[in-house]
Parts: structure tokens; C-alpha cells; sequence
């Protein structure tokens, strides 16, 4: 039986997601936790695609059929260990030709039912930008480079808080040397996809914690309401010294070859200026990674300190934090959300 479904009710429950697209679409975006069986690779996309264009709809869909034919047992057998009980759902990107040939496809294979995405994954997009205008109640923790804010997110969360990590959504984690140790990034679109299930997960009777960030993590950018919203709630500061911090990007960042942590300073040369970037590499080269750290950190905490500057000061909770303790920081941060009077 084949069903035709709006996308809330796509999304709905437990079942195996099928996306036909060709690789690049996948990779550009998709559903999350969907599995991608093209019917046609990113080369024959491109050929149906162009006789489309010059031929018409039928020699495209010939040509359509000469490349995928050999390929129909192979899509029967993975959809077969996807759905053992014979209940799948397939989506393209319109909802249109090439999810229809794979829904006949699995039906005529004796699939028990097979359910098919209206408006394909550009009706889940449409979903996704339109859930950023309603994003949920926001708390932000802030704090200079190196106070060990994605730690402490996830002290918060092993404490029962609610948190989205979005630099590790982002696999960056937002300076010059942010993408050291990281994977690739995802594409912006596909990191709003991401987000967006995130927040799916969540309750909205309860804040969540994010991580205060520019609008850009790396090459990613955070959808514009979204980050809107995090520069209206409130912004929990975790307040470090700078030497504590210091030790703290030693122990980071320590670990990565020095050609890299070289290219990373040289990156920010122009906001360094020349005579303090000319420092740090020098102290790189030598092996004093600490005073690379304090003079670039000398950079960061200038940048940071301008856009604390544009936020509502009655929205900026100064606390206490070290770097021994990040687990009481949690803690004093847990405590406020609760209870919003001041803690010493």
C-alpha cells in the first residue's frame, strides 16, 4: 500500500527514512537519520536531467529507466534490511518522479506499506526556516576564549539541564583555530536540519542552554531568528582570568601539530597586527605555547568584549568561574535558571 503523507506526519514515529536523492543532494541536506539510496548518481542526475531540458520528459525518462534498471534488486534487498517489517517511507525533492518509481517499486515487492513525502524534502525545508521563528527559550552562557564553555554545556546536560551544542552541530568551534580535530563542517543548510531536530527533542516548558556565539561558527550560519533570540535572552558570563584560561588552550590545543596552530595564527594576522602575530609564532616555534595562547588571547577577549558591549546590561549575569571548578560553575548556572536571585 502506498500512502501519501503531509510532512508532520512523515516525520511522525520511528520509521525508516529512504531519500533517492542523488549523493550531492544528500550531502547538501537531508533529513536527519535518513538513509540515502539514489536512483541516480550525481553524473546521471546530471545527464537525465539536461535531456530533460533539451528533449523533453519522455527521453529523460527513457534514459531514466536504461540507468536504473540494473540497480531495482539492489534497492529491493537495502530497503528490505532497513524495514524487516515491510513499513518504509521514501522521499525526492519535489515528491515527485523519482519517489513515485521507487514507492511502485517497494509496493509491486510486497512492501506492506510504503509512505511517500508530499512536497518531498522541499516541504521538509519550507518546515524547518518556518519552525526558527518560534525558537524556544533561550539561556546563553558567555564567556572569554578558553573558560571552557562546551565543558561546562555538558556538565549542564549530565545534570539534567536541556542543551544544544552548537559547535558541535557546526563541527567548529568558532575561532581561527576551530576547526582543528574537527570533521568537515556541514553545509549551512544542513546544520539548520540539524538544529532543527535538536530542538525537536527539547521541551519548551524548560530553557535550554546554547553556547553565545557570532552569527558564524566556522562557515556555518546560525539561522537568523534563531540567533536573534539568543541575542535577547539573558547571558550567563563565566568569569575566568586570563592565565587560568591560558593553561586551559595549552591543554586544548597543545596536541595539534605545530604547522597547523602556525596557519591558525597567521589566519588572524591582520586583527593580531604584525608585531604581536610575529610573537606568537615565535613563541610557536619554540615550543612556549602559552604565551601563544595569552597573546592571542589578548585578541579574542577584545573581539568578545565589543559584542558584550552590544547587548541590554540588565540581560548579562557576571559569575564567578575557575578553572578547577567547572563542575561548581554548572552547578551556580543550574541554580540561577531556578532560582534568578543572586548567588554568590
Amino acid at each position: 500500500m502506498i500512502t501519501p503523507l503531509v510532512v508532520g506526519e512523515f516525520l511522525a514515529g520511528n520509521v525508516p527514512v529512504v531519500d533517492v536523492r542523488s549523493p550531492g543532494e544528500f550531502r547538501q541536506g537531508h533529513i536527519p537519520g535518513a538513509h540515502n539510496l539514489p536512483l541516480f548518481d550525481n553524473a546521471e542526475r546530471a545527464v537525465v536531467g539536461t535531456l530533460y531540458k533539451q528533449q523533453g520528459r519522455d527521453q529523460a525518462v527513457l534514459e531514466g529507466l536504461r540507468i536504473v534498471g540494473p540497480k531495482l534488486a539492489g534497492i529491493v534487498e537495502t530497503c528490505q534490511g532497513l524495514a524487516p517489517d515491510g513499513h518504509i517511507r521514501v522521499h525526492c525533492w519535489r515528491g515527485g518522479e523519482r519517489s513515485g518509481s521507487v514507492a511502485w517499486l517497494l509496493d509491486k515487492a510486497g512492501f506492506a506499506r510504503v509512505d511517500v513525502l508530499r512536497g518531498g524534502y522541499k516541504a521538509f525545508r519550507n518546515l524547518v526556516l518556518e519552525s526558527f521563528n518560534s525558537p524556544p527559550p533561550l539561556k546563553v552562557l558567555g564567556g572569554y576564549t578558553g573558560t571552557g564553555k562546551t565543558e561546562t554545556l555538558d556538565l549542564l546536560r549530565a545534570q539534567g539541564e536541556q542543551v544544544i551544542d552548537l559547535e558541535g552541530l557546526a563541527h567548529h568551534k568558532g575561532s581561527s583555530f576551530g576547526a582543528l580535530g574537527e570533521l568537515p563542517q556541514p553545509s549551512t543548510e544542513h546544520f539548520e536540519n540539524l538544529l532543527w531536530k535538536a530542538v525537536q527533542d527539547l521541551s519548551r516548558a524548560r530553557p535550554t542552554w546554547v553556547e553565545d556565539e557570532s552569527l558564524m561558527i566556522g562557515r556555518v550560519r546560525i539561522p537568523g531568528p534563531f540567533f536573534e533570540a539568543m541575542r535577547r535572552s539573558t547571558l550567563y558570563f563565566a568569569d575566568m582570568p586570563i592565565e587560568e584560561r591560558a593553561d586551559r588552550l595549552v591543554v586544548d590545543y597543545g596536541r595539534f601539530p605545530k604547522e597547523e596552530l602556525a596557519e591558525a595564527v597567521r589566519r588572524i594576522e591582520k586583527r593580531l597586527g604584525p608585531q604581536h602575530c610575529k610573537a606568537a609564532l615565535e613563541a610557536l616555534e619554540q615550543g612556549d605555547l602559552r604565551t601563544v595562547a595569552l597573546v592571542t588571547l589578548h585578541y579574542y577577549d577584545k573581539a568578545y568584549r565589543r559584542g558584550l558591549e552590544g547587548r541590554d546590561p540588565g540581560q548579562v549575569v557576571r559569575i564567578p568561574a575557575a578553572a578547577h571548578d567547572l563542575r561548581g560553575l554548572a552547578a551556580r548556572l543550574a541554580a540561577h535558571v531556578t532560582d534568578p536571585a543572586p548567588h554568590p
